[in-house]
């Protein structure tokens, strides 16, 4: 008789959790790319049809956007790094100095995650006899030590997905005619922002719905207020 194991379609890779914040990270970019560059165009819209100033405006908006996202991004992800070295070398020489010390600790751990104390400390004692320095840094500061954050990822992965969102709204509201950009250019925004309403929330499974409604109501809001801003500002001769 054939036992048949039940199948999981879960990913199991160490690595999976580091995608889907990398994957939110990404949605998150383009949809701040989206609204940013469509506040901008709109505004501009409200006060002139003329589609030099639309493209100027929206250039200058994603070029800004995305060169500001980059190094933001270069900075924070930078001292994540630094801090996390910083941590590690420090346990390593804590391991080097005092190792009973470390052995005792790393079996408080275990113990604190569930394990009874004979068990913890075999654990502990095998995890040390391995790799000491992995079994500190995963079960006590909750760092892989092989996948350490990359700046110039995070910078690069942040440019590429805030000029994706912001290329939406500049296309949409320079290549239609006159008379269609504004309405085309606000269905497109609204549309995409729907999207990555959508895809945040199912990565992060969430209520699709609400996500969805505060996007596309956060995005409409900001185009609203730069719309009439740019319209007041245009009526007056500014």
């Amino acid at each position: 008789m054939t036992v048949q194991t039940p199948e999981h379609d879960e990913a199991h890779g160490g690595g999976l959790g580091s995608r889907l914040n990398w994957l939110r990270a990404a949605v998150l970019g383009a949809n701040d790319g989206i609204v940013s560059t469509a506040g901008l165009v709109v505004g501009v819209a409200g006060a002139t049809d003329e589609r030099a100033a639309l493209l100027t405006a929206g250039l200058a908006g994603l070029l800004a956007g995305s060169m500001s996202m980059a190094a933001g991004e270069y900075v924070s992800v930078s001292t994540q790094r630094d801090s996390e070295k910083a941590a590690l070398a420090l346990e390593k020489r804590e391991l080097a100095t005092e190792p009973q010390a470390e052995l005792v600790e790393l079996t408080e751990l275990l113990e604190g995650k569930g394990l009874d104390g004979q068990l913890a400390r075999e654990v502990a004692e095998q995890l040390t006899e391995h790799d000491a320095l992995r079994a500190h840094a995963e079960v006590e500061l909750g760092i892989d030590p092989d996948q350490l954050t990359n700046p110039w990822h995070a910078a690069g992965a942040s440019f590429l997905a805030f000029t994706v969102g912001a290329l939406l709204p500049l296309l949409a509201i320079v290549l239609p005619p006159a008379g269609q950009r504004l309405w085309i250019t606000v269905v497109a925004v609204l549309a995409a922002l729907a999207l990555c309403g959508w895809s945040s929330a199912r990565m992060g499974a969430a209520p699709v719905g609400r996500a969805v409604l505060r996007n596309v109501g956060g995005g409409a809001l900001a185009m609203a207020v730069t719309y009439a801003a740019g319209s007041v500002l245009g009526a007056v001769g500014v």
